[in-house]
C-alpha cells in the first residue's frame, strides 16, 4: 500500500462524493456500503419504477493485496480516473471488470 494514502480513507471519499451525487439526482434509495476490516466497498440503489423494482450495485472496490480493485463500475466518468487524480499510481489499480486477458492492454495494473 501507498506510504502516503490511505487507501481505505481515499475509496470512502470517493464512494462518498458519488453517493452524494446520486442521492440528490436519482429518486431512489442510496446506500454507501464500506467493510474496512474486509477491504469491499460499494454503492447500492434500490427503489421502484412504477410497478418495477429497481436493486443494483453502482460501484463495487476491493483492497486486494494492497491494491484498488476495480470490480463494478456504473459511473459515466470512472472511479479509476478519480483514484488516479487523487495520487494512486496506475500499477495500483486493477480494472477487475476487465477480462485478465485484456487487463496487460491498460494502463492499469494486472493484478
Amino acid at each position: 500500500m501507498d506510504s502516503v494514502i490511505n487507501y481505505p480513507v481515499l475509496i470512502r471519499s470517493v464512494l462518498e462524493e458519488y453517493g452524494q451525487i446520486l442521492s440528490q439526482v436519482e429518486e431512489k434509495r442510496v446506500e454507501c456500503i464500506y467493510d474496512d476490516a474486509n477491504g469491499h466497498y460499494e454503492i447500492l440503489w434500490m427503489g421502484w419504477e412504477g410497478s418495477r423494482r429497481i436493486h443494483g450495485c453502482v460501484v463495487h472496490v476491493d483492497l486486494i493485496d494492497g491494491k484498488i480493485w476495480i470490480q463494478y463500475d456504473g459511473t459515466e466518468r470512472g472511479v479509476a480516473n478519480d483514484f488516479v487524480d487523487a495520487g494512486v499510481p496506475k500499477d495500483r489499480i486493477v480494472l477487475g471488470f476487465q477480462s485478465p486477458a485484456k487487463r496487460p492492454y491498460t494502463d492499469f495494473a494486472s493484478e
